[in-house]
This record gives structure tokens, sequence and C-alpha cells, in this order.
């Protein structure tokens, strides 16, 4: 298992929360996804998986969920 941390813009509430959320955990091999919400700044995704995801599958989710934007990964 891995887990890699990532920035992420546009979060500004609970909504955007379960949002990320869920779209994430629909890629295949995601165990776990937890977000430190930042409201007005980057807020920190971590997404815990079987093997490393590729940076276009994380920001294609982020895109689906509501056109959030990977920033830089933490």
């Amino acid at each position: 298992m891995t887990s890699a941390a990532y920035q992420v813009t546009g979060m500004t509430c609970e909504h955007c929360v379960r949002a990320v959320s869920s779209e994430l955990k629909n890629l295949d091999g995601v165990r776990e996804v937890t977000v430190e919400l930042v409201p007005g700044g980057p807020s920190l995704v971590t997404v815990a998986s079987d093997s490393p995801l590729p940076a276009a599958s994380i920001e294609a989710a982020l895109d689906e969920a509501g056109g959030y934007r990977l920033g830089q990964r933490a």
C-alpha cells in the first residue's frame, strides 16, 4: 500500500470534501481518502492506494468532482 498527499485548490466547504473524496474513491485501488479542508487556500488531500496513481487520474477525478485543481504535491 502507498500513500500520497496532494494540494487541491478550489475546495471551500464540506460539500467539496464529499465530492472530491467520492470521485477519488472510485479510482481503481484507492483504499482511503482524507481531506484537511482549508477554505480560501489549498486543501491537503491524502490518498491511500494499492499502488501509486498517475497524476492524470487524480486530475481527472478532481475535474469530475467539480472542477477542482491539483496544486503542488504535498
